[in-house]
């Protein structure tokens, strides 16, 4: 393929090396200075995308280096959104840690008064060869975990105008990006894949939301944030059901989301999660219409071992029984860092793994 997403693709998180670790530590500690974090930061950047490039893949990402979350380095810089408290995990799964991560609360009215991702993405393009993707939150993240006991009521007494001002918070970060030179950009969602887990769909409604309407309510907010975008920027989704220290959140195969996801969305491709059996069958792809594109989450990026070729090879064709081969892509289940801890691989087996991922969609898709 040659536009993007590409036969052999990543979701963007990329293992921090020591340098950013011992650099980010000195910041929080009052020992550098920000410009001294940030330089640290763009010579780590400049040797990953190197390293990323050498694995013959063809879109490149800055590894979220300057990120200590995926979203929340994001979402903070909105006018109106706080940090506020912790989640716990609600999954009792013996292979998930039981971290709480911190809250967005809406305290004020939503803005978007600066760029955010603009001056990454520039130093980005400088030091890249192949194409430059942005990974930014879903704007769904704003509002999932909290519903609307985490929007304060002063501000958006009515939730149509919140989303109103959410999604044109989005629409003028895109703007900007999109005027700075990128023509990929990929939404981070966990919360579509988190209303396919029963769990997490009761604690919607126990936040009294109704877990079947979520999904569309979703994607007129998702549509709306990339409303207007150039028929030349690639817009793609990433479900994710967790990805902390090699460990998840959720489970639940697609099928309760499925139809609005793949139908009501106005993206271009979705990249999904399909490394173990968490995420159910691909029954569900019988939904995506043929002008979409599916990169198979078949690599897992939590463990070091390297997938077999035919295993991935017998799967691709069982997916493409529903979506026909061509409008197939294939990548890392997710990224490897999705927050600054990392997952359990040393740096030598993530770049394995992402050769290993190029490697086998060259086999997989012969040109």
């Amino acid at each position: 393929m040659n536009h993007p997403p590409f036969r052999a693709d990543h979701v963007g998180s990329l293992l921090r090396p020591p340098a950013v670790h011992e650099a980010r530590a000195r910041r929080a500690a009052g020992e550098i200075t920000a410009a001294e974090l940030r330089a640290v930061e763009d010579d780590a950047i400049a040797e990953a995308v190197t390293k990323l490039e050498a694995t013959g893949m063809r879109s490149v990402t800055d590894g979220e280096f300057r990120r200590a979350w995926f979203h929340l380095d994001f979402l903070e810089q909105l006018q109106g959104v706080a940090v506020t408290g912790r989640i716990a995990s609600s999954s009792d799964s013996a292979d998930t840690v039981h971290m709480t991560p911190p809250k967005l609360t809406v305290v004020d009215k939503l803005r978007h008064v600066r760029d955010i991702q603009v001056d990454d993405y520039r130093y980005l393009a400088s030091v890249a060869t192949g194409m430059p993707k942005v990974s930014i939150p879903s704007p769904t993240m704003v509002h999932f975990r909290g519903g609307r006991a985490g929007i304060d009521i002063d501000a958006y007494p009515d939730l149509e105008d919140f989303f109103a001002d959410l999604a044109a918070c989005y629409r003028a970060e895109i703007t900007a990006l999109y005027e700075a030179g990128c023509r990929y950009l990929q939404l981070d969602d966990t919360n579509l894949a988190y209303l396919c887990d029963p769990v997490m769909r009761q604690g919607a409604v126990d936040r009294g939301d109704d877990p079947d309407e979520l999904p569309r309510a979703y994607a007129e907010l998702i549509n709306a944030s990339i409303a207007g975008r150039p028929d030349d920027l690639t817009v793609a989704i990433h479900l994710c059901r967790g990805n902390y220290r090699s460990t998840w959140f959720a489970e639940g195969g697609y099928e309760p989301v499925a139809e609005v996801l793949f139908n009501d969305l106005d993206v271009d491709a979705y990249f999904l999660e399909y490394d173990d059996e968490r995420s159910g069958d691909f029954a569900p792809l019988r939904h995506v219409p043929d002008t979409k594109v599916v990169v198979l989450g078949l690599v897992t990026s939590k463990r070091p071992e390297l997938e077999p070729y035919d295993e991935l090879a017998a799967r691709v064709a069982e997916a493409a029984s529903y979506v026909e081969r061509d409008r197939l892509c294939l990548s890392p289940q997710c990224g490897f860092a999705s927050t600054l801890e990392g997952n359990e691989l040393t740096e030598e087996q993530q770049w394995a793994k992402l050769r290993h991922v190029v490697e086998m969609a060259e086999r997989i898709w012969p040109t």
